[in-house]
């Protein structure tokens, strides 16, 4: 069975049919670009995994189990994180704070022993702080554990963002253009931290980007949605040279 399977999936908001009958496999281990024109429908993607929009119509299988119309805390729980395309950081709060509500959701202890304040409770708290602190090793980001979140530069609230999902302890992670707003040399970095995530967390990785060289780049497969459709699908050189993708992105350069 794929890891996540997607039959028929369609959203409408009124007389909009935002996607229409999508139809995507995606088997565990694999790095996979969603890609499209603006308006295409990528997020709304995103966002019905995850349980932020429920479907219209349609079915979302996710480890073999059935996920439509689960809450974002559910699915989260399941095993699938996400980030956003416009960062949602907490933003006052400390940068190893953010990281340590990700691992709360997966928390050892109970509510009653937060709070009467058992030794359980403080052995849980140890333990995230342990595990929080060697994500943010990862990221480069642990010199700056108890700096506010908002204070980070773009690029490393970005990576905040990432670590925080990682947090999670997903089994699949899905990233809503993670390169937005960096440079070449930011983008060529992100490339090796994706393909380094993806093996070091034996992670399966969903990724939406507008950064052509990016998405060509690390992904082994790739499909294209256009007016919330799937107009086509395969590797990268496949997609290069598709008429209907070239259509699609108006004469764009994609590669």
């Amino acid at each position: 069975m794929p890891l996540l399977k997607i039959d028929n999936l369609s959203k409408s908001f009124g007389g909009l049919k935002a996607v229409s009958n999508l139809n995507i496999e995606i088997n565990e281990g694999e790095l996979i670009g969603l890609i499209g024109p603006n308006g295409a429908g990528k997020t709304t993607v995103f966002n019905l995994l995850t349980g932020v929009y429920d479907k219209t119509e349609g079915k979302i299988t996710f480890q073999d189990k059935e996920v439509s119309g689960l809450k974002p805390y559910q699915v989260t729980h399941r095993g699938m994180a996400r980030t956003f395309q416009n960062i949602r950081l907490f933003s006052d709060l400390s940068v190893i704070e953010n990281v340590k509500i990700a691992y709360h959701q997966r928390s050892s202890y109970s509510l009653a022993s937060a709070l009467l304040r058992l030794p359980k409770y403080y052995l849980g708290e140890e333990e995230m702080q342990h595990k929080a602190m060697n994500l943010l090793k990862i990221f480069n980001l642990d010199d700056k554990a108890e700096e506010t979140a908002k204070n980070l530069p773009y690029g490393e609230q970005r990576r905040l963002e990432i670590a925080r999902a990682l947090g999670t302890e997903p089994k699949l992670l899905l990233l809503d253009e993670p390169a937005a707003g960096m440079n070449p040399q930011e983008t060529h970095d992100l490339m090796n931290l994706i393909r380094w995530i993806r093996e070091e967390f034996k992670l399966t990785i969903l990724l939406i980007e507008h950064d052509m060289s990016l998405v060509m780049g690390v992904c082994e497969r790739i499909y294209v949605l256009d007016y919330g459709m799937i107009i086509a699908q395969g590797a990268p050189d496949e997609i290069k040279s598709n008429p209907k993708v070239i259509e699609a992105y108006l004469g764009e350069e994609v590669v």
